[in-house]
This record gives structure tokens, C-alpha cells and sequence, in this order.
């Protein structure tokens, strides 16, 4: 036999030994990649307490703001103050030409005093008659004018007494004075100006204390009210325009009677004290209202995911095989969901993965305890 003929005859055997070796290797290769890809961590919803904040735009309000008005036409002769300045109740902020009502009150006073004479000489006269009547020298019915014309004059003497009122109050109208303590807004008219009866000059706030209104949904109105979590309303926190909070914490007072109809909101009115007077009437920012939830089931983030507006998470069943299931988040709190339906405590849900696996695939899974679960 050749050396040739003896290569082949050996060669002839070792290939299906080769074969062998080789097949078994890759399906060994094979099966440990597949028990590698189908284990999963997986992790079970926890029941915590825990405190989250809700926020809610909120319109800053001077707690007394008012337009200030005048009350009779006239000329700005003098205007006493200044744009944002301080004032103190009853401080005169604008003077109006007076002349004019100065004359209207004399007149009237004269008026007054000229009827007072006639009532003394109507006076007199009727008691003449009286007397004259007694001895019947004239006719009762001389008397009776007599008194009828006394009854006249007193009668102008009170409408003469209205009119001297209505000219000394307009008189006062001339000096436009501070309703309560507060500053003074934008002054649109100025010395010389021709004012009409009505016309705005300026608007006056009282910034020491301001009101910060906040709409709630009827659905969280009534969850407040059923869970009487108006404690959580006794001390709220105001983000300011520039996301900076408020110094002073506020108390939440009251609340409208009425559901907007076209918004579905109901309107809340908070209290802030503004010694310092940071805030301004018109001013915007924001309420934080802390709230306590107790015995929440809360699940990490990531575990979930979102198809057409809807949440969704892997469940592991009993047989290791992973379901697709819809859940109901109540709250966001950073890198949690607070679950309001579709989960139970005992439930094993996909932790990683989510994008490898696909629902009715058996996995193996690797429980993972929730407190060592680190968030970044």
C-alpha cells in the first residue's frame, strides 16, 4: 500500500470524528448564547410613603389694588407724588382747580342764610296771624297760608342745606386723596392736565400682604375634599418668575364657589406675607403644594414604556414567560411611577431588556431587590 493510499484510508476516519467535535462545539457555543440573552433582571413594585410636590400656575395680586378715580372736572394744579412712592392713607395725591366749587359753596351758604331770614319773617307773620285769627279779626284761612308759606321755606332750607353738602363734597373732590396706605402706580396725566369726571389718574397697592391665585382640576378638587388633604394646603411654597422660591411660605385661605365652566377648573386664593415688598401685583409664579402618599406602589422609569399615549410594562407570569400589560401611572416622581391601576405588589416586571425581548418569550429571570436598584 502506498503512503499515499494509507493518508486517505486514515483521513476517511478522522473526518466524521472531526464532524462531531466541531458540531458539538457550536451547538455548545449556541446554547450558552441563548441562556445568556434570555436572563433578565426583573424587579417587583414597592410599597413606599413618600412626599411629592404638585405645581400650579399661579397670578400674583396685590391684596388691595384700586383704581383711583376723579370724582368732578376740573385742571391738575399740583400733583403731590411721585410714581412708585410710598403714600399714607388720607395723603393728598392730587390737587384740581378749585375756584369754581368755592364759588358753588358760597352761593350756596348764601342761599342758606337768605332762606333762614325768610323763615324768621314767615315766622313772625304766622304768629300775627294766629293771634289776629283768635279774635277773628281774620279768616282761618289766611292762617293756614300762613303756615303753608312757613312750611315752604323749610322746605328750602333743607334742599338749600343738600346743596351746601353737595357743594362742600365737591369741593373735597378736588383734593384727590389715598384711600388706604399703599404705592403709587403710573401717573398718566400731568400738571395742567384737563381732567373729566371719571378719568383714571393713577392706581394705588397695598403690597404687604399679596394673593396668589391657582386654578385646580374638578378631579383633583375633589380628591382634596374625599381625602381631606386641605392640610397639605395649610403651608404652600411660591416659585417665582426666575424658578427661585419665595422667602416667606404661604397658607391657601379659600376657594371659588364655582367650577369654571370652560375650563373644569375651580380657582384656589393662597395668602403671602411681602414685608419686603419682592412681589407686585400682576406678578406670575408658580404654587408648590406638598402632598404625603402613603403605602404607594411606586415602579423605576425605565421598566416602562409608552405605545400611542399609553403606558406599558414586561410582566413575567409564572411560567417565565413576559406579557405586555397597561398600567395607570397617578403621579411622576424623578426616575419613579406612582401606579394608580394595573399592577398588584407581587407582580415580577422586566427591569432591563425592554427592547430585546418580545411578548410570549420565556425568559429566565434574575430578581433584583428594589432598595439595591441605584438611579443616575
Amino acid at each position: 500500500m502506498s503512503i499515499l493510499s494509507y493518508c486517505k484510508r486514515y483521513l476517511l476516519l478522522f473526518i466524521p470524528i472531526i464532524i462531531l467535535f466541531f458540531g458539538s462545539c457550536s451547538q455548545s457555543e449556541a446554547a450558552r448564547g441563548k441562556e445568556a440573552v434570555s436572563k433578565y433582571p426583573v424587579v417587583q413594585p414597592a410599597l413606599v410613603d413618600t412626599v411629592f410636590t404638585k405645581e400650579y400656575i399661579a397670578d400674583i395680586h396685590s391684596i388691595q389694588n384700586v383704581e383711583i378715580r376723579t370724582h368732578v372736572k376740573g385742571f391738575i394744579e399740583k400733583i403731590h407724588v411721585d410714581e412708585g412712592k410710598p403714600v399714607r392713607k388720607g395723603q393728598i395725591l392730587f390737587t384740581l382747580g378749585s375756584r369754581e366749587f368755592r364759588e358753588n359753596l358760597l352761593k350756596a351758604n348764601a342761599n342758606y342764610k337768605s332762606l333762614i331770614a325768610e323763615l324768621r319773617v314767615a315766622e313772625v307773620e304766622l304768629k300775627n296771624t294766629r293771634t289776629l285769627a283768635e279774635k277773628n279779626i281774620v279768616s282761618n284761612s289766611e292762617l293756614e297760608m300762613a303756615q303753608a308759606r312757613k312750611e315752604a321755606i323749610e322746605a328750602k332750607i333743607e334742599e338749600a342745606r343738600a346743596a351746601i353738602s353737595i357743594a362742600q363734597l365737591n369741593l373735597s373732590f378736588t383734593e384727590v386723596k389715598a384711600p388706604f396706605d399703599g404705592v403709587i402706580n403710573r401717573i398718566p396725566f400731568k400738571t395742567g392736565s384737563l381732567v373729566s369726571e371719571g378719568d383714571l389718574v393713577t392706581t394705588i397697592s397695598n403690597n404687604n400682604e399679596v394673593f396668589a391665585y391657582f386654578n385646580v382640576s374638578e378631579k383633583e378638587f375633589i380628591d382634596i375634599m374625599h381625602n381631606d388633604s386641605t392640610s397639605a394646603m395649610k403651608d404652600v411654597i411660591l416659585l417665582m418668575a426666575n424658578n427661585q422660591p419665595f422667602r416667606y411660605h404661604g397658607r391657601v385661605e379659600t376657594a371659588e364657589n364655582e367650577i369654571d365652566k370652560e375650563t373644569g377648573n375651580i380657582a384656589f386664593r393662597a395668602r403671602f406675607r411681602n414685608p419686603e415688598l419682592v412681589l407686585k401685583h400682576g406678578a406670575s409664579g408658580k404654587i408648590l403644594v406638598r402632598e404625603k402618599l402613603r403605602n404607594a406602589m411606586v415602579i423605576p422609569q425605565k421598566t416602562t414604556f409608552e405605545i400611542q399615549d399609553k403606558i406599558y410594562v414586561f410582566i413575567i407570569d409564572s411560567s417565565n414567560i413576559v406579557r405586555m400589560r397597561n398600567i395607570t401611572p397617578k403621579l411622576r416622581l424623578p426616575h419613579l411611577y406612582v401606579v394608580e391601576a394595573g399592577l398588584l405588589p407581587e407582580d415580577r416586571i422586566l427591569y432591563e431588556g425592554i427592547q430585546q425581548v418580545k411578548e410570549g418569550e420565556r425568559i429566565t429571570p434574575q430578581p433584583v431587590a428594589f432598595q439595591n436598584i441605584r438611579f443616575n
